[in-house]
């Protein structure tokens, strides 16, 4: 089996038809997907903007770039990869002497890359260094916040980026274990969580300490603030008329899109409520059970250069 393919059976895009619907991507449209991830999304906008539709693709994660240009090389000069955060949007298009797009997209997620073959630390399910950085050169890591952090400030990162209610005597047993030795990877921070949280609270459907690892991923990655930050500079590249399609998994993120659209006077919302994956695709996916898409559109007006 090649590359290609290989990457095609490890990967699945979340709410795929979805987002296509409400971006209706156009011949010789530029379009911006933030978060290019394995390319699933990329690919589909490149399909259906043939033959001279473009995709600005942003992307951190230099192992996920690697794979995507393996799967997208057939697009050629179609596709332009930067190596940024997509809250750095207005940096990157600038770079590329654009300042008007016809579709924003971004998919607030982790790969099946990231979770099944990273490396990271983003799971539990194999020992693995504590990093969860998306963007390697990044100096802050899972281990310094773990390591770093005070009880308070580790008991605030689950609870507000978590819900983890377990927060304060989680962070108390951490700040307990690190004082007999450095916490260094997934299955350490895993245990300890494991053993803080009394047998009675450990939740049915998902690993106790899935709340925990979100919650750090988030503060490691500032992906809230990325968010905020995308999310308030990138209006202003949209055409009159084009979409801008929010995929989140986590309540947090879907209130703030939610708040942003909503106080945003250029945009006109598409999804009064978040459009949730089928019931086929979450039975074929389960890790679309979480996903939420929100859109709305740049009013029918001038699009003033930004530039």
């Amino acid at each position: 089996m090649d590359a290609k393919n290989d990457i095609e059976q490890i990967h699945t895009s979340v709410l795929l038809r979805e987002t296509m619907h409400y971006l209706s991507p156009r011949t010789g449209g530029i379009y911006v997907d933030g978060t290019l991830g394995l390319g699933g999304h990329t690919a589909a906008l490149l399909e259906r903007s043939a033959p001279d539709g473009r995709v600005i693709a942003f992307e951190w994660d230099q192992a996920a770039i690697e794979l995507a240009k393996v799967r997208l090389q057939q697009y050629g000069e179609r596709l332009v990869v930067i190596r940024r955060n997509f809250a750095e949007i207005g940096n990157g298009l600038k770079d590329q002497g654009i300042d008007a797009v016809d579709g924003l997209l971004v998919d607030i997620g982790l790969s099946s890359l990231q979770l099944d073959q990273g490396g990271r630390g983003f799971s539990f399910r194999q020992d693995e260094p504590l990093d969860m950085r998306m963007d390697t050169r990044k100096a802050t890591t899972a281990t310094s916040i773990i390591n770093g952090s005070s009880e308070e400030e580790l008991a605030d990162i689950f609870y507000y980026f978590g819900d983890e209610k377990q927060a304060r005597p989680i962070a108390r047993e951490i700040v307990r274990e690190r004082k007999l030795g450095k916490i260094t990877t997934s299955k350490q921070l895993a245990t300890i969580v494991a053993r803080a949280v009394p047998k009675r609270f450990h939740p049915k459907k998902i690993h106790v300490a899935t709340k925990v690892f979100q919650a750090v991923r988030i503060a490691v990655n500032r992906e809230l603030e990325n968010l905020a930050t995308f999310l308030d500079d990138s209006i202003a590249y949209l055409n009159p008329g084009a979409p801008v399609c929010v995929i989140s998994f986590h309540s947090l993120e879907d209130r703030l899109v939610k708040r942003r659209f909503k106080a945003d006077k250029r945009l006109e919302i598409k999804t009064k409520r978040p459009v949730m994956p089928s019931v086929a695709e979450q039975k074929l996916n389960s890790r679309a059970r979480s996903a939420r898409l929100r859109v709305a559109v740049r009013k029918e007006q001038e699009c003033r250069g930004v530039l």
